[in-house]
């Protein structure tokens, strides 16, 4: 029998003794590496899907990596069979280039920090280099899952380029507090430094050349964000949840929670005065990717009272008007995502995204890409679950009704929803209607008076709205209250990156800010177990 390895969906044999890294490059699937297979920049990680056991005993380099995953330049083949895994980069994610239906995004002028007088490069007007050909930015929304870029002109403010990838950080944890224990108890900031070389191999692939990239705008939640930069991130594990640049805000030791860097001193591949800039936060865990959500809905400019809900492992809920704006974040988890759930998948090419169930039971699905199913991405586990409701083969306590504890939605794939993973969806869903009950409980709203509830992020502009408010993840609202705007948090972003003014309104914008602390909330456990019920969210 002989060794074969299964990568990114691309298969061949291996000879004994052949690195993970060497056999993934002869199928053309690129691995990411700044040490050239020494195994120094840790960044030629691969996630073990099946197989370990096949596979040489972990290197002292491997020893911060959590269970699942290797580096491919040190893991070699050692016994024959099938090892089965995937890349940090694999396949085609499926991102949101563009924001729909928002108000905040149309009036900003073009007057970005960074402009030019012939080959002169300006920043807040005084002379600081030179620069041949383009003048571009970059707006970057780092996320737990995954890591979006937007390269623009900042001469003209067009878009002239998109990449995403998987977020590295993953081997240290799929959500945020495991990624503060990570850090903490491992020295070395293993999570920059890993995400740092992705984010330049990516910025290179995107660009070209990127020497004419002179400014790089940061959203993330504080985590994500405060990562990038190197800061310790464990005071935000802790209660109150605080980053410490909020504490030093809070101490009267800094102006302002956003920060500000040189390209260089984080190593990135841009202009040498480049600047790389973090949005402020709102506080506690609600962070710079929500504060650029609140900027391009333009919810604090309208009279009536308006939701933004970006549903992810983090979710976060604004609630508001012109007059007053509150904050919430719940600790959702990775469901919606695909984490947890046994055939979950993140939104990649042979995911199943829509599901409709026929009088039989059958599954009819519908695929990203082309090819076989390879499991059920968070759109279509919404479906799923609206359609397991709708047949009346799922109870509204998450229960099926013909004493089976598993629902088989594709048996050629072996594709199944279980009871435990309506469980975890179950429980990711409950958080996040407890957290919308709450805002809107303090504000004085109920919610069937919001007006506009706008729902970012991918996940949010897949959904079925219907499916949606079947099984509660979101309010029983018409369509027409319900705008699905796609990646908001890039688009502020880009708004920031086009604009100095707008940089400067966000940082007022976000000190008016009410934040709500679920977590110490008397009524967040009631909340929390209704909304783990399936059925209309209502009120």
């Amino acid at each position: 029998m002989s060794c074969r390895f299964r990568i990114d969906g691309r298969e061949t044999t291996a000879p004994l003794g052949a690195t993970l890294f060497d056999v993934a490059e002869s199928l053309d699937v690129r691995v990411p590496t700044s040490c050239q297979k020494q195994g120094k920049c840790r960044e030629c990680l691969v996630e073990i899907e099946a197989g370990d056991e096949l596979l040489t005993p972990r290197a002292p380099q491997e020893e911060h990596l959590l269970p699942r995953f290797r580096l491919s330049c040190r893991a070699r083949f050692a016994r024959p069979g099938l090892v089965r895994g995937h890349t940090m980069r694999r396949g085609a994610l499926r991102i949101e280039e563009d924001a729909r239906g928002l108000d905040g995004n149309g009036a900003a002028p073009l007057e970005p920090r960074f402009q030019r007088h012939g080959r002169r490069l300006l920043r807040d007007g005084e002379e600081v280099g030179r620069i041949d050909g383009p003048l571009l930015g970059l707006a970057v929304d780092l996320g737990t899952t995954t890591v979006v870029l937007r390269l623009e002109d900042l001469e003209s403010g067009r878009p002239v380029a998109t990449q995403s990838f998987e977020n590295p950080q993953r081997f240290g944890g799929s959500d945020i507090m495991a990624r503060i224990r990570y850090d903490t108890d491992h020295k070395g900031r293993l999570l920059q430094r890993v995400l740092l070389g992705y984010l330049g191999h990516a910025i290179e692939a995107l660009a070209g050349d990127p020497g004419p990239i002179v400014e790089m705008v940061v959203v993330g939640n504080p985590t994500m964000r405060d990562l990038l930069f190197g800061l310790d991130v464990h005071s935000i594990g802790q209660l109150p949840y605080r980053s410490s640049t909020e504490h030093q805000l809070l101490a009267g030791e800094r102006s302002t929670t956003s920060l500000e860097v040189s390209a260089p001193r984080l190593g990135l591949p841009l202009h040498p005065q480049a600047r790389v800039y973090g949005l402020p936060l709102v506080g506690s865990h609600v962070g710079a990717d929500a504060a650029a959500c609140l900027l391009a809905t333009g919810l604090a400019d309208r009279d009536g009272v308006s939701v933004c809900m970006d549903i992810g492992t983090n979710t976060e809920i604004f609630i508001g008007n012109r007059q007053r704006i509150l904050a919430a974040s719940c600790p959702a988890g990775p469901a919606f995502e695909g984490g947890g759930v046994q055939c979950g998948v993140p939104g990649l090419d042979g995911a199943i995204e829509g599901i409709r169930l026929g009088d039989d039971g059958t599954a009819e699905t519908r695929l990203i890409g082309d090819g076989p199913p390879t499991g059920i991405c968070g759109s279509g586990l919404v479906e799923l679950l609206s359609e397991l409701m709708r047949s009346g083969r799922m109870n509204s306590r998450g229960r099926y009704t013909d004493d089976e504890h598993q629902f088989v939605v594709d048996p050629a794939h072996r594709i199944v929803l279980t009871e435990s993973d309506i469980n975890e969806l179950a429980q990711a869903k409950g958080a996040n209607a407890a957290g919308l009950r709450i805002v809107a409980d303090s504000f004085g709203a109920k919610l069937s008076q919001i007006e506009r509830f706008y729902l970012a992020g991918g996940f949010g502009r897949h959904l079925s709205m219907a499916a949606a408010r079947r099984i509660g993840l979101i309010p029983a609202l018409p369509d027409d209250r319900i705008v699905q705007v796609g990646n908001a948090a890039l688009e502020g972003a880009s708004m920031v990156l086009r604009s100095a003014a707008v940089r400067q309104s966000l940082e007022q914008l976000v000190r008016r800010v009410e934040h709500v602390a679920l977590e110490t909330h008397p009524d967040f456990f009631d909340h929390f177990v209704d909304g783990c019920q399936f059925g209309p969210l209502e009120g």
